[in-house]
């Protein structure tokens, strides 16, 4: 097709095909302009055909990258089967067409967002990449550097890039900016994205705006029609963002609908002189106004909006690569037995969300499928109030319970004492009464301390450690030999924890200064 350098095939899928039980025709010099000859795939056992119409006319499956013509949907016959982006919400034509052929037709873009069907993704294949390019082509049309600099000349402020949209195509948009030093801002209706946005180095756009999300299982993973009150929010937002920023980047798209009006003429206008706009929407009517499909517009004050609609296709190798392999796991799935017979079964999730038409009947809108795209997530119940008099009960449960641990232990340490006493000489007993009642009063306090204050609270130990060590180094020049011992042992313990306290508390306190 004119204007189209991707191919739905390649010389290394054509392999992975064949092992499937296929044979693979390919139409003469369809993948010269991705950078695949007609030699590479004779090389790879793939038969070169003359002409589209005779490869439409002898092959049982088709694939394709661009939405079929009415001329190609034409060529089609029962019980044949077209693999291709096919935009069924806007195509009523072509799905009556293909549905009067008996075709059956699995439209890529359908592919549900579950965890199974990534392999088959090939809207965030291309979105991907689109996303990328946006970035590059925006740079080639904005007239500075994107990172700062500051030479003998003077200083270069870095540009200041603003993602509408942190799906797959936003996220790779904010990831190519970001590495070429721009201060990017990020906006998405989903909050939960947030965190993906700042971990790839940019500043998520929130809103004074609370609104009830839609679960992200019942919308397949995309994000959903917003409230009027939240859309009037978010352009406010823009409104403010619009004279500050150099570079916007607009990728936000809701299945099967228009693409919604975000970025408003006023907001166009608003906007310093050489600055960039890149309206990745365009082919579904775009989010900025004043986005001509596949050109690129000057406004009067300076301001360029590029609404090109080819952006896979300008990295045509890696384009095609990608959506190639997105095209061989369907086909893998469509042939369980890898005898190079279709089992079309529309019992399973990600054939059936990718089937429009079968059997001469029109399947489009898919039933939301049995995996949901993402787990649902139950809110967490509030923790019940509880009275006056349950506190009490507690509290009360809790002394007792207390009580009864600190009598057993006394009664223990009461028992050892005595047994100790009978057997040892009174000089002795003088000396570990002191040790017992150390080891019991530091116990007492250290137990009684929070785990999560501990290192807050080391100060405090350390003190009772040099309190420990003073009373052992009074008890060691005792002449018994068992009171060394323990005094030398309570010596070197306390020590550990006095110095192994400081190193732990210098680290925590170098988190919080200043580099």
């Amino acid at each position: 097709m004119k204007g189209e350098a991707r191919v739905a095939m390649t010389p290394d899928s054509a392999k992975q095909l064949q092992k499937l039980g296929y044979d693979c025709a390919i139409e003469t010099g369809a993948g010269q302009l991705a950078g695949f000859s007609d030699a590479a795939y004779e090389e790879a056992g793939v038969e070169i055909v003359k002409t589209a119409a005779a490869l439409w006319k002898t092959s049982d499956i088709v694939a394709k990258v661009r939405i079929p013509t009415d001329t190609e949907l034409k060529r089609m016959t029962a019980g044949k089967t077209l693999i291709s982006f096919f935009n069924p919400g806007g195509n009523e034509e072509g799905l009556e067409l293909a549905r009067s052929k008996g075709a059956n037709v699995i439209a890529m873009e359908m592919v549900p967002r579950i965890s199974r069907a990534q392999k088959m993704d090939a809207l965030s294949s291309m979105a991907n990449i689109a996303g990328y390019r946006a970035v590059i082509e925006a740079g080639n049309n904005f007239g500075r550097f994107f990172t700062g600099q500051i030479t003998a000349a003077g200083k270069v402020p870095p540009a200041k890039v603003l993602v509408v949209g942190a799906g797959v195509a936003g996220l790779a948009a904010i990831g190519a900016s970001t590495s070429l030093g721009a201060v990017t801002y990020a906006f998405d209706v989903r909050p939960e994205v947030a965190e993906q946005v700042e971990s790839m180095g940019a500043e998520f756009v929130y809103l004074d705006f609370e609104e009830e999300q839609q679960d992200g299982a019942a919308t397949g993973g995309y994000a959903a029609v917003s409230s009027p009150e939240f859309r009037e929010a978010q352009l406010a937002k823009f409104r403010e963002l619009a004279p500050e920023v150099d570079i916007v980047i607009t990728t936000a798209l809701i299945p099967n609908r228009e693409a919604p009006k975000l970025w408003l003429e006023d907001m166009v206008a608003a906007m310093k002189p050489g600055s960039v706009i890149v309206d990745l929407a365009a082919e579904k009517g775009g989010n900025v106004e004043g986005t001509v499909m596949d050109e690129k517009v000057v406004t009067d004050n300076g301001v360029t909006i590029i609404g090109y609609t080819d952006f896979p296709s300008r990295m045509a190798a890696q384009s095609s690569t990608l959506y190639a392999t997105n095209i061989r796991h369907m086909m893998t799935d469509l042939t369980p037995e890898k005898d190079g017979q279709i089992v079309h079964d529309m019992e399973d999730d990600v054939i059936r969300g990718a089937t429009v038409t079968f059997d001469k009947e029109i399947t489009f809108p898919p039933p939301p499928p049995k995996v949901q795209a993402i787990a649902a997530q139950k809110k967490p119940e509030a923790p019940k109030e509880l009275t006056a008099e349950e506190k009490r009960a507690q509290e009360i449960a809790a002394f007792k319970q207390q009580t009864k641990q600190q009598v057993t232990l006394l009664v223990i340490g009461a028992a050892l004492l005595l047994g100790v006493g009978l057997v040892a000489p009174a000089s002795f007993m003088q000396h570990f009464i002191v040790f017992v009642l150390a080891v019991f009063v530091g116990f007492q306090v250290i137990w009684g301390v929070a785990h999560s204050l501990h290192t807050p609270l080391m100060a405090v130990t350390n003190a009772i450690s040099s309190i420990i060590i003073l009373g052992a180094l009074m008890q060691i020049g005792s002449g018994s030999f068992l009171v060394i011992l323990l005094a030398a042992l309570s010596v070197f313990m306390a020590g550990i924890n006095i110095f192994g306290g400081f190193l732990v508390t210098r680290r925590m306190l170098a988190m919080f200064q200043k580099s």
